[in-house]
């Protein structure tokens, strides 16, 4: 054999041999390997398995029970006053906004009457038995001025529910019906839910009877931005809940009730991910008193409070944003009898620390009336403690307009006159009374010149109450209180708009 041809011969036997090393060395490292990592405790295993619900579902399902409320036929001063009451906010107005649900039978929102001015139709929801002698639990909404009331238990029989009680602030109904030895759910501890726990829905959603839904807690003590119920610290779950849903139970994996089923976050009018309900303490504090009275009665401090805001924290030179910006003061309320001030921050009541403002009245609103509370506050970047004993809330809401719709001739306009160019207007006896001021109080705003005020929300229309704690009543006083400031000076303005008043904060040096 020629020597080339045996030296070609012999190169695949080379190859192989080097493979075999490279393999054979590979191997070796990866066996060494494996043993030093197999020596390493395995990592722990945070979820076991998927939950199976079956067990839950079959001892507890039966408590749960199906509601048809009936509304038009006879006349009742409650559906006269559910005719009565405002609109929710459009879409167009709010894109995304919570929505209480009824029934495919359609009963209209609150506010939307039928031809003849009031509502008609069927609302369909869903409650739990909480006793064995037949009370109910469910939504004020699913019931709010309905003529009859139908319950439809497991077992098929129905019954008419007695309405004993409801209330619009916690949105909790309390139903009876002529029935003994009733399956009952327990109730459980809303407030040692956390964020992950799994929770399990069940309820009518569509008409679909006893129809089960399972997520997990997303949130607690989520506060509502779009419906009247400041009072409510509610739970936020990942939970499928729909129309027919409202006022059924929400359980934790011991079958034990936690919250009340009430609302979506939605902008489509279906489950889009996010669920509200109602914790079980809040709602078992209303039963307790509606079963008494009829009624729930709250606690009040006596405060107008607002968000505090980064803008706001600086100029009250205090280093983070937790707390509740006190706006306006009640006359002769608690807060107003302890002393509590304008801008002062509300930090704590009794040691139940406040991280935003949507906490205060949750914790003020669970106390009775003549209970009294530690508030512990900053005033003037210092730490006060104050007392004060809770009088009982007005249930009266202010309907806030939107401050522009006033006609009626006004003074000319100041001058401007103070350097963040706001152009102030004199207020006469009738102007005030019309916006519910107190004579010597407010100046109305013309014009906003200075980039920063226009930057930081201040519009014509709105009235000027006080720089900071100091009340003016003429544009002069304005302009004196605001020559005052050092220059690139931060300025809180009490402002009134339409029926609300905050706190703007002012930061020229943002300029």
């Amino acid at each position: 054999m020629p020597d080339h041809l045996r030296a070609s011969a012999f190169r695949p036997v080379l190859l192989s041999a080097a493979l075999a090393l490279a393999v054979g060395g590979g191997m070796g490292w990866y066996s060494s390997t494996a043993q030093a990592q197999s020596a390493v405790a395995p990592a722990p295993e945070l979820v076991v398995g998927l939950p199976d619900f079956t067990r839950l579902v079959e001892q507890v399902g039966s408590a749960v029970v199906s509601i048809q409320a009936e509304v038009g036929g006879k006349s009742s001063a409650a559906t006269a006053q559910r005719g009565q009451q405002p609109q929710m906010p459009g879409d167009e107005q709010i894109p995304e906004f919570f929505r209480r649900f009824f029934g495919p039978e359609g009963m209209p929102m609150p506010g939307m009457p039928d031809g003849g001015g009031r509502p008609r139709g069927v609302s369909q929801g869903t409650g739990f038995i909480i006793s064995a002698d037949g009370y109910v639990l469910t939504n004020h909404h699913v019931v709010e001025g309905a003529d009859t009331v139908r319950i439809k238990l497991s077992d098929r029989r129905e019954f008419t529910a007695k309405v004993i009680g409801s209330d619009e602030q916690s949105d909790v109904a309390l139903l009876k019906i002529a029935a003994t030895g009733l399956p009952t759910l327990r109730i459980g501890d809303s407030k040692a839910l956390k964020s992950g726990q799994w929770v399990v829905a069940i309820g009518s959603p569509f008409g679909l009877d006893h129809s089960v839904t399972a997520g997990i807690v997303s949130a607690v003590g989520r506060a509502n931005p779009y419906a009247n119920q400041r009072y409510v610290p509610f739970i936020q779950t990942d939970v499928a809940i729909n129309r027919g849903n409202s006022g059924g139970p929400l359980l934790d994996t011991r079958g034990q009730v936690v919250g009340i089923n009430s609302q979506i976050f939605s902008n489509s009018g279906g489950y889009m991910g996010v669920s509200f309900a109602i914790p079980i303490d809040v709602a078992m504090n209303a039963v307790q008193q509606l079963k008494a009275t009829g009624k729930v009665t709250r606690g009040q401090l006596g405060v107008v409070i607002q968000p505090m805001g980064r803008d706001a924290a600086k100029a009250l030179g205090i280093a983070d944003g937790n707390g509740a910006l006190v706006a306006e003061v009640q006359p002769d309320s608690p807060a107003a009898r302890a002393g509590i001030l304008r801008q002062d921050v509300i930090r704590s009541i009794n040691g139940q620390t406040i991280h935003e403002s949507s906490d205060l009245p949750p914790i003020v609103g669970a106390m009775a009336p003549g209970a009294k509370v530690v508030v512990e506050l900053i005033r003037d970047g210092k730490p006060r403690t104050v007392t004060a004993t809770l009088n009982a809330l007005d249930e009266r809401v202010a309907n806030a307009g939107d401050g522009d719709d006033d006609a009626s001739p006004r003074p000319a306009a100041a001058a401007q006159a103070n350097p963040l160019g706001i152009v102030g207007e004199d207020m006469d006896a009738q102007q005030r009374s019309r916006l519910g001021l107190q004579a010597g109080e407010g100046v109305l705003v013309a014009r906003v010149e200075g980039i920063a005020a226009r930057e930081a929300g201040l519009r014509p229309g709105d009235v000027v109450l006080a720089v900071g704690r100091n009340t003016v009543a003429s544009a002069g006083a304005l302009n004196a209180q605001l020559r005052g400031l050092k220059p690139g000076q931060a300025v809180m303005l009490l402002v009134r708009r339409g029926g609300g008043t905050q706190y703007i904060t002012v930061d020229p040096s943002a300029e």
